[in-house]
């Protein structure tokens, strides 16, 4: 039988040196894996095991751009992240074996409505919305580890207008991207096309329109992001 409706199609990632793009079937983000980060947000940077949340793949801003400020709220935040792109299927991976996994790496952001996190938290509900809307996971091109090897260390910065208020180093996260995702791995099958945002270091702050985000990190293209209009909240 024939579909009542067509439904949109995924997004895709440009690849760098590949006229082919990378689908992308689901996104999930580890929160608080920077210790700095976790400070700054009041939460114990002990190294217990990473929680993981998700986004839908149709909040994906491939190659940044202008993203329009979201509705229903007044403090959006940028947090300038590492993303891997899963190539392989795998469950309950070993650590040792996780890498064999990962197709390659991005500069991204995980844009958050920071004053309705907030409240959920208060009222200890999920924050999901907070997290998941629309434009709130732009990522820039893809660096095959084919070609780029695996990315242990190296420096990440997140520009606003210029001025740098993140830096941080990815060999400081608290679970490194193979330890990442063997845990991710016993809770849910992984899948080719799957993205996972691995945490963002300390320096996150709000943004207004009109601003520019660049996140650089080492061994990788920039991700570019300029904050438009607000979008009016829904009647």
């Amino acid at each position: 039988m024939p579909n009542v409706f067509d439904l949109p199609a995924l997004p895709t990632v440009a690849i760098d040196g590949d006229d082919g793009r990378f689908p992308v079937g689901r996104i999930f983000c580890v929160g608080r894996n920077y210790a700095d980060h976790a400070r700054e947000m009041g939460s114990n940077p002990d190294r217990e095991p990473p929680f993981f949340f998700s986004k839908f793949a149709q909040a994906l801003v491939p190659g940044g751009g202008t993203i329009p400020y979201p509705p229903v709220t007044g403090d959006l935040h940028y947090e300038a992240e590492l993303v891997v792109a899963i190539g392989h299927e795998g469950a309950a991976v070993a650590a040792e074996r996780a890498l064999d996994l990962v197709y390659g790496y991005a500069a991204g952001l995980d844009m958050t409505r920071r004053d309705l996190q907030a409240q959920a938290k208060d009222k200890g509900r999920p924050w999901d919305i907070a997290k998941n809307f629309a434009f709130s996971a732009p990522i820039g091109s893809l660096r095959r580890v084919a070609d780029a090897g695996h990315l242990a260390s190296g420096e990440i910065t997140l520009a606003l207008n210029g001025v740098i208020r993140q830096r941080g180093d990815i060999g400081d996260m608290i679970w490194n991207v193979a330890e990442v995702i063997a845990h991710l791995s016993r809770l849910e099958r992984l899948l080719p096309g799957d993205l996972i945002y691995t945490g963002t270091p300390s320096g996150v702050g709000a943004v207004a329109p009109g601003d520019r985000l660049t996140v650089s990190i080492a061994g990788l293209g920039p991700l570019a992001v300029t904050i438009g209009e607000r979008e009016a909240d829904f009647a």
